[in-house]
């Protein structure tokens, strides 16, 4: 069995346009005489790699202790796209794909409101993304809602940097239970049998 982190670097990774940059506060220092040492973070939601709940673009949607945890853990497909990706696309790929997708594409590839529409008919579990977003800049609210408002989870951020090939694996990627907010941190990982 390998694992992959596919992971964001909390504080290294790239700020959404318009979100918060993510700081540390050093609280207590042993270094200084302190017992222990002891931080405080401060970052939105969204930052790094992260889970969307359906409050992020539904109006009365679930938020994040409120998503069952079925859909974070299980067989996934990993696959490779280019691009604005349609829902023609997507019923090809779902011909062969798991019920949770994730999507690699060097942080360039984007799902369009029927690409979102065709996932959430299919039933997947969840979707996946290397990008910071499913929806390109500027257009993220149509394939945001389509999947969200059918109850799909969404993983961004997600780095496949050290995964060499596509395919099936298993993911694990529970988001921090951080109750009434819209989205949270997430540490992914894949198990490659």
């Amino acid at each position: 069995m390998k694992l992959y982190d596919i992971s964001r670097s909390f504080f290294q990774a790239k700020v959404y346009p318009g979100d918060p940059a993510p700081r540390m506060e050093l609280i207590r220092r042993m270094e200084i005489g302190d017992t222990c040492n002891l931080s405080a973070v401060y970052a939105g939601a969204h930052t790094a790699t992260h889970v969307d709940a359906p409050r992020h673009f539904v109006q009365d949607g679930v938020t994040i202790e409120a998503l069952p945890l079925e859909p974070f853990y299980g067989p996934c497909s990993l696959i490779t796209v280019d691009g604005l990706i349609t829902g023609e696309d997507i019923d090809a790929m779902l011909r062969y794909a798991q019920k949770r997708v994730l999507f690699r594409g060097e942080g360039k590839a984007f799902l369009t409101q029927s690409a979102a529409f065709a996932l959430a008919d299919a039933g997947v579990l969840l979707v996946g993304t290397d990008a910071q977003s499913i929806g390109a800049y500027g257009d993220e609210e149509k394939p945001h809602q389509e999947l969200l408002s059918a109850g799909v989870p969404l993983l961004e951020g997600l780095d496949f940097s050290c995964v060499p090939k596509d395919g099936e694996y298993t993911l694990c990627a529970f988001p921090v239970k951080l109750n009434g907010m819209e989205g949270a941190p997430a540490r992914a990982v894949l198990i490659e049998e």
